[in-house]
């Protein structure tokens, strides 16, 4: 584990008049991390995303990154961020590289094309960079968008919501290169998104907020672990062992039937003893597939959130 503090943020509080969008907000983000960023909607995300990127000021509190303050060096650390904020745009009449070129230029950014075309094979665009824009689909534009955000080689990559509006396709290309830019370029990312299983796969750290205060922050490892699993038991014979079931205690813990499988939420000292039951009982158990769902987590936490 890395100590290194990347993001440090203490009370954290951003008013709009009489709403208060985000409140006291506290959280760490490592150097390495994958750092998934989570609340329903209208928890304040985007308005922190936006006072981390000094593109809004707080109201009270504090932002360190890279251990400097934000409201102090906030051009030397913004020269070290890269960052997609919702829609990338770009000249969609303009080619891939021609945009990036444009775009390096107006941040500050004088690259050469060799670093250009490094960049457009790392987000998988190698192949289209004198293709124009308009001709790309929605998910070559956020990989387009990627590229633009790490054009300046950034050691922290902020993204928000990367992944919305893709095809199943289109979010597994965004999510591996997400992995790859962690794992062998060694980014910190801080990760803002809906899709909550693709969180599970690629953060290793999250924090869950609610109406703009922490609920809760760790290792989504740790954090799942202590949670129950959704549990499914797939037997021979369905109708007896509902049968079964139905008279027992186990029915405090059934969740769901889906064909021969039946499904519980159970803690993982009671997955062995329900398997022993069963087949005790004469119900020949195939398969045991337990699983940590951090929508199941999420909906927990953030639970009566909505008004």
């Amino acid at each position: 584990m890395n100590n290194e503090k990347i993001i440090e943020v203490h009370g954290l509080t951003k008013k709009f008049k009489n709403l208060t969008a985000v409140n006291n907000l506290e959280l760490n983000v490592f150097r390495g991390d994958v750092f998934g960023f989570l609340g329903p909607n209208g928890a304040g995300k985007s308005t922190t995303i936006r006072m981390l990127l000094s593109l809004i000021s707080p109201t009270q509190g504090s932002i360190k990154i890279f251990g400097k303050d934000l409201n102090k060096e906030r051009n030397e650390i913004l020269r070290n961020i890269g960052a997609i904020v919702e829609k990338p745009d770009f000249y969609l009449y303009l080619t891939a590289i021609k945009n990036l070129e444009i775009l390096g230029k107006i941040s500050g950014t004088d690259v050469s094309k060799k670093r250009l075309m490094e960049i457009l094979e790392l987000v998988g665009l190698k192949n289209r960079f004198n293709s124009k824009v308009k001709t790309f689909s929605h998910g070559m534009k956020q990989r387009l968008g990627l590229a633009q955000a790490l054009l300046h080689d950034p050691d922290l990559i902020i993204l928000d919501e990367p992944t919305t509006g893709l095809d199943p396709q289109g979010i597994k290309e965004i999510r591996d290169l997400i992995l790859y830019l962690s794992k062998e370029k060694q980014k910190t990312i801080f990760l803002s998104s809906h899709i909550l299983k693709e969180v599970q796969i690629i953060a290793n750290r999250m924090i869950i907020i609610n109406k703009g205060t922490a609920q809760i922050e760790g290792y989504v490892e740790e954090l799942l672990s202590a949670d129950k699993f959704s549990v499914s038991f797939e037997v021979n014979d369905i109708d007896a062992a509902l049968k079964l079931i139905n008279s027992s205690f186990w029915i405090n813990l059934y969740k769901d039937k889906i064909k021969n499988e039946i499904v519980f939420e159970m803690s993982k000292e009671e997955i062995p003893k329900l398997n022993k039951f069963l087949v005790d009982n004469k119900i020949d158990v195939n398969a045991v597939v337990p699983t940590r769902s951090l929508e199941n987590y999420f909906l927990k936490i953030t639970e009566g959130s909505r008004e």
